[in-house]
């Protein structure tokens, strides 16, 4: 079996990964830092949770031990996708670093630019930052990137999703041909083969896994929700989910629930608060500060549930997470892996519990194709009580259309009409309402029914009953 001190790493790294409490390298990283060390370009895939962070971080303090950075010039660039996974990756290098000089800064939104402009101007050997506060600093002339000497791109995948594709393409052409690249995702979209292919040189590729497969240390469950109306169906998800807490008592230890969208992570985290389950929001809204309090807090179990969008899906290296419940289907197949991936993490066991609706199926089966196997459905919790059946609506009550009866039948009824109900006979008209047309018609003659014609009323213009006397004597 490899252990770290077959991968030619320096004493003093070795010293440090020694006192982190590791001995054996993942899969990934034995195949990822060798390569490196030899000055190779590097493609690494593999499953979220396999170490992907050391892989990278182990070989540039190694490689970046000699040497000093100049002001403004930074030695090496690593690019992520969110600050969440940028402040994981800036703690790895801290760990590993602890008995090699190397200077840091790290560059996120959320975070006055006075002092990262403080700690650029000094010099740094390694800078972590996002893409899009990366090139706010750049913009603002505060940033070369020409001394780069090494470049990563972590979650390459993430950063597709996200929209983040070019801004890293003009982040590569700001920086040296002669550069040295890692590049680590856990899928390979088209687009990223596209850039690897364009900005990556004959790189040694590092595949341990198979593309978007979840650890098998993780159990998986979904529980299907009846359908109906939008608000219903929402109440009844949120049901079951304090119902499978609840059941899975203990063992749940710490949780986190992923959300599709940001306004549904704080209407969980207030019903799960509401009802006694101790849980907090984080998500990209958030003021920093706040959300860096809030994941602290998860670490160190004071906050037993977390409640997040995908920002918090990727990278977070959180070791001891029992549970992962998905409100949502992930409506990108892939999202659902990295999701999951938050438990089960270096070998422990894991479980993952899904939550569908009827409308979310069409994404149920989009992630069974994905990782190849139908995932099991459990039972509800709550029994036939979460259905989200459509209530009925008060209103108005339900209108009959009636048809209009045939006219042969209407003249049958009026020909079978008793003689005493029938309209007496109307007395001639005068001459003079004739000639007029029927505008002589007057006060007079408002009651005269002779030659009355079903459906006609009672006021029937004479000149209409004249055209019916012409008929009858013709």
């Amino acid at each position: 079996m490899t252990k770290f001190t077959d991968l030619a790493l320096s004493p003093k790294v070795l010293k440090a990964v020694e006192a982190a409490g590791y001995e054996t390298p993942t899969p990934i990283q034995a195949g990822a830092i060798p390569p490196a060390l030899e000055g190779r370009d590097v493609l690494g895939i593999a499953q979220t949770g396999t170490g992907k962070t050391a892989s990278f971080t182990l070989p540039m303090i190694h490689m970046l031990a000699r040497g000093r950075a100049r002001a403004r010039m930074p030695r090496s660039l690593v690019l992520c996708p969110t600050r969440e996974l940028a402040a994981q990756v800036a703690e790895n290098f801290d760990t590993y670093a602890a008995n090699v000089k190397l200077t840091k800064a790290l560059l996120i939104g959320g975070v006055s630019f006075k002092e990262q402009d403080l700690l650029i101007d000094r010099g740094v050997d390694v800078l972590i930052a996002t893409p899009g506060r990366l090139l706010d600093h750049f913009e603002r002339g505060k940033l070369l990137l020409t001394g780069v000497q090494i470049m990563v791109v972590d979650e390459a995948d993430r950063m597709l999703d996200m929209g983040f594709i070019p801004d890293i393409e003009r982040i590569f052409s700001l920086t040296p041909f002669t550069r040295q690249t890692f590049f680590f995702s856990a899928t390979m979209a088209p687009e990223i083969e596209r850039i690897t292919n364009t900005f990556l040189s004959n790189p040694a590729r590092i595949e341990v896994a198979r593309q978007a497969t979840a650890s098998e240390t993780i159990a998986q469950e979904v529980v299907m929700v009846k359908g109906g109306r939008r608000d219903s169906v929402a109440k009844a998800k949120r049901d079951v989910l304090r119902a499978l807490i609840t059941h899975e008592g203990d063992a749940c230890t710490n949780a986190i629930v992923f959300c599709n969208r940001k306004v549904d992570v704080d209407i969980v985290a207030k019903s799960l608060k509401k009802h006694g389950i101790d849980a907090a929001p984080i998500h990209g809204d958030l003021d920093q500060s706040q959300r860096t309090k809030t994941l602290d807090s998860f670490r160190e179990g004071g906050l037993k549930i977390l409640v997040a969008s995908d920002v918090a899906a990727r990278g977070l290296d959180v070791p001891s997470v029992s549970h992962v419940f998905n409100y949502d289907v992930p409506s990108h197949s892939e999202d659902y892996v990295h999701r999951i991936g938050r438990t089960g993490r270096a070998g422990r066991d894991g479980k993952a519990i899904m939550i569908c609706a009827p409308a979310d199926v069409k994404n149920l089966d989009a992630i069974e194709k994905l990782v190849g196997k139908a995932v099991p459905r459990a039972e509800n919790p709550l029994g036939s009580e979460p259905e989200a059946a459509e209530p009925a609506k008060e209103g108005k009550p339900k209108r009959t259309r009636t048809r209009k009866p045939k006219a042969d039948k209407v003249e049958a009824e009026a020909s079978a009409e008793p003689a005493e109900n029938k309209a007496p006979e109307a007395k001639p008209e005068p001459e003079e309402a004739k000639s007029h047309g029927g505008r002589g018609r007057g006060r007079d003659n408002r009651n005269d029914n002779r030659n009355r014609t079903v459906g006609m009323g009672d006021h029937m213009p004479s000149f209409i009953a004249k055209s019916f006397d012409e008929r009858k004597a013709s």
